[in-house]
């Protein structure tokens, strides 16, 4: 089986100061010791650099293009990195229709569309009602795992 892992694992995972650290890095422990596969999509890395450089003011991190990039390599090293295909966009199209999807939600409509593409099931996240709506994945939070 496989997990796809939204930003916020992502970030939360690389992100020092986080208290949700060692909640996630539990999760992924026993996943993982399940044999699971932890995957992320270019999107995450995306949506991560725009987190890590938005200014603190603005529930960023605050930090220069470079220091996001080399955060962003931590994240790189810890989870696989799914291709781009050309069957994600029409994937996204259909469920943004299907389930009126508006505003910042797109994104993770995006992320439904690339599970969708690879056939993962399941979508490890700390949002779990952002996912709700789509009722063809599993939606798991890190502190129920």
């Amino acid at each position: 089986m496989a997990y796809l892992v939204d930003t916020n694992v992502a970030a939360r995972r690389v992100q020092a100061n986080s208290p949700l650290k060692p909640v996630i890095k539990s999760a992924m422990r026993k996943l993982r010791g399940q044999g699971e596969t932890l995957y992320i999509t270019p999107q995450v890395l995306v949506e991560f650099h725009a987190l890590t450089t938005r200014p603190v003011t603005a529930n960023g991190w605050g930090l220069s293009p470079r220091q996001a990039l080399l955060e962003a390599r931590k994240i790189e090293a810890l989870f696989p990195v799914l291709d781009e295909t050309p069957a994600i966009f029409p994937l996204w199209r259909s469920l943004v229709r299907r389930h009126n999807v508006v505003g910042r939600q797109v994104f993770d409509a995006r992320l439904v569309a690339v599970m969708q593409a690879y056939g993962i099931p399941k979508i490890l996240t700390l949002n779990a009602s952002d996912f709700r709506r789509f009722s063809a994945i599993t939606v798991v939070e890190p502190q129920n795992v």
